[in-house]
């Protein structure tokens, strides 16, 4: 005879329009005036602000956050702020179970640094001037992810209002995601006996499909890069007297590129930086590509002009929408992200410069190992230089991606039952192109954990880039799906 592991927990356990009124009023009142504040402060990640600690905008953001998280006078709730010699802050929030017979915990993980300004930005827009337009929330870092904090809490506070048991549950909010993570497994290091028996990971820090369902992501590339340099000469000499003569670095940098990129195809050249898509994962992709059609490229903001009278736009990669999903999930890519080495168009005479640095950022597939790409990829780019030139690739770190762990049948219902709840449709899954270091680490430690993966960021939200927003009423839904999905988790 089989006998159920947990208690059977009720379909019916929290009322969901009691559920999603409570957020609602709550982001209406209090969390969209809290998010605004933060997104008014430029608490860039330590990756592109070295002296973060003096400039002391993280800090900043951390106090504000533990500040807000103790206001809510959640019962029970244990808050600390956790710092470990020379690394950004983390927040650690503890509440202990309401139900007698669990044993378990749901972990809550958000980050609150930020990408840096980027341009662009319309001009009644900004990156650190907050506007909150048709349901939007214009600004860096509202979406990815600084909401993550305050919509945990409310989604405990949903559970509260209606004397919902639930288990015990931990929130990890860090400030050095955008940089990579890599202060974070020291955290994870010294909280782990503090974290507890994890049998669900919440993290607010992903994308949607669109914003007409709850999306659960499957999976997550890994992410490398670096400075690759190419020199030539000590100094720039005169293009007249010079060329012809001494190579240029240009044309070294396309040159030793062209080891790495098909820049024909945009296909990456190394076998080992390529993995066989497992079939659960493609056969997700087919259906949601079915559900998105072309919108997975129509939606991005293409350049456009006037062509023999009639307006032209840059073509994508691929139309087909199958592909195109399997292109920015499970395929590596190659982008260039900065460059040194060139004057200004206004101040470039005709020299022939020196030297042309690149910065690289590479994606790769969920299942290959980052560290091993990224000493292959510096091998390739480094040996047998042309003319003998100085060509140096000086990593910038990385991680591994994330191909989610089988989901059993109380989550998969939970998700469901959520999206139907708050959504009226069916839970969408979507394999995501960037990286959230943290989910590697989680899997390894918690193996038999289920993996909530969500996030607001939907079309056009644009996070890193300009005109950022966070789509306040899927916001609140995806709110109420939380303390949906938290409510269900067994004993």
């Amino acid at each position: 005879m089989n006998v159920p592991l947990h208690k059977e927990i009720p379909a019916d356990i929290l009322n969901a329009a009691q559920a999603l009124s409570q957020v609602s009023t709550q982001w209406d009142s209090d969390i969209v005036q809290h998010l605004s504040d933060y997104i008014a402060i430029p608490a860039k990640s330590p990756g592109f602000d070295a002296d973060w600690k003096a400039h002391g905008y993280i800090d900043t953001v951390m106090r504000n956050a533990a500040a807000w998280v103790e206001a809510q006078k959640v019962g029970g709730l244990t808050l600390e702020v956790v710092r470990l010699e020379g690394r950004t802050p983390v927040l650690f929030f503890e509440i202990p179970a309401t139900r007698a017979d669990s044993s378990q915990t749901v972990l809550m993980y958000g980050h609150l640094d930020k990408q840096p300004e980027f341009t662009g930005w319309r001009s009644d827009l900004g990156p650190w001037t907050p506007k909150y337009q048709d349901g939007k929330l214009y600004g860096r870092g509202g979406a990815d992810d600084g909401y993550a904090v305050y919509a945990s809490i409310a989604a405990v506070q949903a559970l509260k209002a209606q004397n919902v048991p639930h288990p015990r549950i931990v929130g990890l909010i860090e400030t050095c995601e955008e940089s990579g993570s890599y202060d974070l497994l020291p955290y994870v290091d010294a909280l782990r006996k503090r974290l507890g028996d994890v049998a669900l990971v919440v993290c607010l820090d992903s994308g949607a499909g669109n914003y007409d369902q709850l999306w659960l992501t499957t999976s997550l590339r890994g992410m490398g890069g670096g400075v690759l340099k190419v020199e030539v000469l000590d100094e720039g000499v005169h293009s007249g007297d010079a060329s012809g003569v001494v190579p240029s670095s240009f044309r070294i940098m396309r040159h030793v590129l062209d080891r790495l990129e098909d820049s024909a195809t945009g296909r990456l050249l190394p076998q080992s930086f390529h993995c066989a898509i497992p079939a659960d994962r493609l056969a997700q992709a087919k259906a949601t590509a079915a559900t998105l059609g072309d919108e997975l490229y129509k939606r991005f903001p293409w350049a456009h002009y006037d062509c023999e009278g009639s307006s032209a736009f840059t073509l994508p990669m691929t139309t087909d929408p199958v592909e195109a999903l399997l292109n920015r999930t499970w395929r590596p890519t190659l982008s260039v992200t900065g460059a040194e080495g060139f004057p200004a168009l206004k101040d470039a005479g005709n020299v022939l410069r020196p030297y042309t640095a690149f910065k690289l950022s590479l994606r790769f597939p969920p299942l290959v190992d980052a560290s091993l790409a990224i000493q292959e990829l510096k091998k390739l780019l480094e040996d047998n230089a042309p003319y003998n030139a100085k060509v140096t690739f000086e990593g910038g770190g990385g991680a591994t991606g994330w191909n989610a762990p089988s989901t059993v049948d109380w989550f998969d219902n939970a998700l469901n039952d959520a999206s139907q709840n708050f959504f009226g449709a069916p839970c969408g899954t979507i394999g995501q192109g960037g990286t959230i270091p943290l989910m590697n680490m989680l899997s390894k430690g918690f193996p038999k954990a289920q993996m909530m993966v969500c996030g607001v960021l939907g079309p056009k939200s644009n996070a890193h880039g300009p005109n950022e927003f966070l789509h306040v009423p899927y916001a609140k839904k995806l709110t109420a799906a939380v303390a949906h999905v938290m409510a269900r988790v067994p004993g």
